[in-house]
């Protein structure tokens, strides 16, 4: 199966490529909302953004596939952090506490569009001041929404989920594989398009 991937996360382009998806990259050029709304609200809208406006620009004869991931807690949104000192302050936050990971995912195909949102909770054990020195070292949490990555040094921090474990990297990929199917997208349909460049 082929699609293009309007986003440039590696993680997304792995998660993929492990179920047998081959991704051509074509990162959105759409302005992200980052407040003003729900977190449910705003990936939900990101995700559809960037979806349209890669397929309103090469097309979507392929699948266009499109995601958008935040942390949740207590209702407020943590994003990528600024710096060391805002993953540091993050990952205190999260330190022993419940939050929540949500995931907007489009997919636009043949004049058609789905979007949806998954949700994961996720319960963190309690930190110690040099545990989060030690992994904000490492420079793994400053490109992560939350300031950790759960497919990386980051898993020892949690201690349970309740939901999807691949939304927590940055794509429900149990999700994405029923959107396609209610767009009419299976292996068949796939290799039938391998021969069309999209524009």
């Amino acid at each position: 199966m082929r699609v293009i991937l309007a986003s440039s996360s590696p993680r997304r382009l792995q998660l993929l490529q492990q179920i047998g998806i081959e991704a051509e990259v074509r990162p959105a050029a759409f302005d992200e909302l980052s407040g003003g709304k729900k977190a449910d609200e705003i990936v939900l809208a990101n995700a559809a953004g960037k979806c349209l406006a890669v397929a309103g620009s090469c097309g979507d004869a392929v699948p266009v596939v499109a995601a958008d991931t935040v942390v949740v807690l207590d209702g407020q949104i943590l994003g990528k952090p600024k710096d060391a000192a805002d993953a540091v302050r993050m990952l205190t936050e999260l330190s022993g506490r419940t939050h929540k990971v949500l995931t907007g995912v489009a997919v636009s195909f043949q004049g058609r569009q789905l979007a949806e949102v998954c949700e994961t909770e996720v319960i963190f054990r309690t930190l110690t001041a040099a545990e989060i020195a030690a992994y904000v070292a490492t420079g793994e949490p400053l490109d992560k929404a939350g300031a950790y990555g759960i497919q990386g040094r980051g898993a020892v921090f949690v201690e349970k989920i309740n939901g999807c474990y691949n939304n927590v990297v940055g794509l429900p990929l149990t999700r994405l594989h029923l959107m396609l199917a209610k767009l009419g997208v299976n292996g068949n349909a796939a290799k039938d398009n391998q021969g069309d460049t999209p524009v």
